[in-house]
C-alpha cells in the first residue's frame, strides 16, 4: 500500500513537471519554427530568446506584486513577541499601491490595447529578422511571456513566500527568546531555543522518532505545542517539581520512551535532579533521534557539576556517536549540540606515575581541566 502511494505521489509529481515544461516548451518551440525561414535563422532565434526572456521577466515581476501576502492583523503579536520588533509591511503596500495603478491605467486603456500591441509587434519585428510576418510574432510571443511569467510568478510567490516569511520571523523570534533564557541564566532551555530557530531556517536537520506516548506521560499535557512544546513545559516546571533525584531515576528507568523523555526534561529544568547514567544511556542507546536530542540537552546542563572522570565519560560517550557510521548524523540538530558539548570538555592529560610522587592525571590535571571547562561554560569562577 504504502509502495503504491509513493509511486502514485511520483507519477503525479513528474505529470506536473511535465505540464509545467509544456508551456513555456510549446512558445520555444514555436520561435525556433519561425527562425528556421528566415534568412538568418541564428539572429532571429537569439532576438526572439532575448525577447521572451524579457517579457517572461516583466510578467514574473507582476506576478510578484500581486502575489506578495499580507501581514494578518494581530499575526505579528500572536507569536511570542520579544524586542521590539514588528514586521516590516512595506513591500505590502508598494505592491497593493502599484496593483491598483497597473489595474487602474490598464483599464483605462483597454479599448487600444489592439493598437497598442500593433505597435509593440511592429517595433520588434527588426528583432526577428524583419518582414511582414514577423510583426505578430513578436506581439504574440511578447504577450504569450508576459502572462506566462506572470503566472509562474504568481504561483512562485503565493506558494513559497509566505512561508519563507513566516519560518523567518518565528526563527527570529526563538533566538530572541533564547538571548532572554540566556540573560536568566538558562543555557539549555537557550540552546533548545536555537536550535529550533536553526531547523525553522533550514540549517539543521530535525531529529525524528518522536514518542506517541509522550503526551499521556507528561502532565500538564499542551497538543498544541508538539513535542517540543511538551517537553519545554517540563522544563519549565522541573525546579517547582517534588520530585527527588533518585524519583527521577527511577522515572527514566521506567522503560517507555515517554517516561525516558520525561526524566531527561526534568533533568534539563534543574541539574540537581541529573543522573549521568540515565543521560549516557540515553546518548549511547536511545529510543529515538528525539529522545538522543534531549539527551545531549541535558548532558548540556550538567557540565558545571561533572567531576573530572564522569567529564571523561561524557566526552567519550558523545565522541563515541558521533564518529559512529549509525551513530549522530552529520549536519543534524544533534550533531550540532555533540559539537559544542565537546567544546566545552577540554581533554584531560594524564601524565605517567612518578616513583614516590602523586599520580598525576584524574586528581590533578583532568580533574583541574574539567573544573576549569566547567567554569568557563557557566561563568562561576575558579576554584
Amino acid at each position: 500500500m504504502a509502495t503504491r502511494r509513493t509511486a502514485a505521489t511520483a507519477a503525479g509529481r513528474t505529470a506536473r513537471r511535465a505540464a509545467a515544461g509544456a508551456l513555456p516548451g510549446a512558445g520555444l518551440l514555436g520561435l525556433v519554427l519561425f527562425s528556421l525561414g528566415r534568412p538568418h535563422p541564428w539572429q532571429a532565434l537569439g532576438g526572439g530568446l532575448v525577447v521572451a526572456c524579457a517579457a517572461t521577466l516583466v510578467g514574473g515581476a507582476l506576478g510578484f506584486l500581486f502575489g506578495v501576502p499580507r501581514v494578518r492583523a494581530g499575526a505579528a503579536g500572536a507569536a511570542e513577541p520579544h524586542g521590539s520588533y514588528v514586521p516590516n509591511t512595506n513591500l505590502e503596500q508598494v505592491s497593493d499601491w502599484l496593483t491598483k495603478v497597473l489595474l487602474g491605467v490598464g483599464l483605462t486603456q483597454l479599448g487600444s490595447i489592439g493598437e497598442r500591441l500593433d505597435q509593440l509587434g511592429s517595433t520588434l519585428a527588426p528583432v526577428l529578422g524583419g518582414g511582414a510576418d514577423a510583426s505578430p510574432l513578436a506581439a504574440a510571443l511578447v504577450l504569450y511571456f508576459v502572462l506566462l511569467g506572470f503566472l509562474a510568478g504568481w504561483l512562485l510567490t503565493r506558494l513559497t513566500l509566505p512561508r519563507v516569511l513566516s519560518d523567518a520571523d518565528r526563527a527570529l523570534d526563538l533566538f530572541l527568546a533564547g538571548q532572554d533564557r540566556d540573560r536568566k541564566g538558562d543555557r539549555v532551555g537557550a540552546d533548545d531555543l536555537r536550535m529550533r530557530a536553526m531547523q525553522h531556517l533550514g540549517l539543521v536537520g530535525t531529529s525524528t522518532g518522536k514518542p506517541d506516548d509522550l503526551p499521556g506521560s507528561m502532565l500538564p499535557t499542551d497538543p498544541a505545542g508538539g513535542p517540543e512544546g511538551l517537553v519545554a513545559e517540563v522544563r519549565s516546571t522541573a525546579r517547582r517539581s517534588a520530585l527527588t533525584a533518585a524519583q527521577v531515576r527511577d522515572l527514566f528507568a521506567d522503560g517507555s520512551e515517554g517516561r525516558r523523555v520525561q526524566a531527561l526534561a526534568l533533568m534539563q529544568g534543574d541539574p540537581a535532579l541529573g543522573d549521568l547514567p540515565s543521560v549516557l544511556e540515553a546518548i549511547e542507546h536511545p529510543r529515538s533521534g528525539f529522545e538522543q536530542y534531549h539527551a545531549l540537552l541535558a548532558a548540556r546542563g550538567l557540565l558545571s557539576r561533572l567531576p573530572a572522570e564522569e567529564t571523561r565519560r561524557l566526552r567519550e560517550a558523545v565522541a563515541g556517536r558521533l564518529m559512529a557510521p549509525d551513530g549522530i548524523p552529520y549536519g543534524s540538530d544533534r550533531s550540532w549540540l555533540a559539537e559544542k558539548i565537546l567544546s566545552r570538555l577540554e581533554p584531560a592529560v594524564f601524565l605517567p606515575q612518578q616513583q614516590g610522587g602523586p599520580t598525576a592525571g584524574t586528581s590533578g590535571a583532568g580533574a583541574g581541566q574539567g573544573t576549569d571547562a566547567a567554569a568557563a561554560d557557566t561563568g562561576e569562577p575558579r576554584a
